[in-house]
């Protein structure tokens, strides 16, 4: 007899509501889904949400990436770059998008786990799953005052279609430095050796 976890029963009770309720600004705050469902927006509404964002002049902040499995560097780094604005918005890359990117054996948690790990973070304003492997077209919608990229990455080695969707819009990128030590592909690495 194979055990559940309660994590595991709440991700199945969860997982069929996730994006029957991913149209964000339009749940009603009285209804019954749990906050972090609340913050996935679907990648349509995007739009329309940032221009909510613009009527009530506030700064967005967003940022993108895997998630995969998420350590502490990711969250200091959400914390960061949560602090350069009044929103964090977090792309995440699709499940298809980041095989394509690392291979058949990742991701290790699906798009709609990793979407609501994230939305739970009190740093995370909102999330989005986007199915690129590239963030152009995320960014593009998105129309962020400010992009953010771990310090792994310099202006030159950013994703030249990236850059220029965001500077089009008259935002501006910056790159925060990374945790030494912490990063998903170093942890499932030292899980593999064990």
């Amino acid at each position: 007899m194979q055990k559940t976890s309660l994590l595991e029963m709440a991700f199945a009770f969860l997982r069929p509501r996730l994006f029957r309720h991913c149209q964000c600004a339009e749940v009603r705050p009285d209804s019954d889904v749990p906050d972090g469902l609340k913050k996935i927006l679907h990648l349509d509404r995007l739009p329309a949400w940032r221009a909510e964002l613009r009527d009530a002049r506030q700064k967005l902040v967003v940022t993108n990436g895997c998630f995969d499995l998420l350590h502490a560097g990711h969250v200091a780094y959400l914390q960061a770059a949560r602090q350069l604005g009044d929103l964090l918005l977090v792309g995440v890359n699709s499940d298809a998008a980041i095989r394509a990117l690392k291979g058949p054996t990742r991701p290790v948690n699906s798009e709609s786990d990793r979407a609501f790990v994230l939305a739970a973070l009190q740093c995370v304003d909102a999330v989005c799953i986007f199915p690129e492997a590239r963030a152009a077209r995320f960014l593009e919608q998105a129309q962020p005052d400010i992009y953010v990229k771990g310090g792994d990455y310099t202006m030159e080695t950013l994703n030249p279609e990236e850059r220029r969707v965001v500077e089009a819009a008259g935002g501006k990128i910056m790159l925060i430095p990374l945790v030494p030590g912490k990063s998903t592909t170093a942890l499932i690495q030292r899980l593999a050796a064990r």
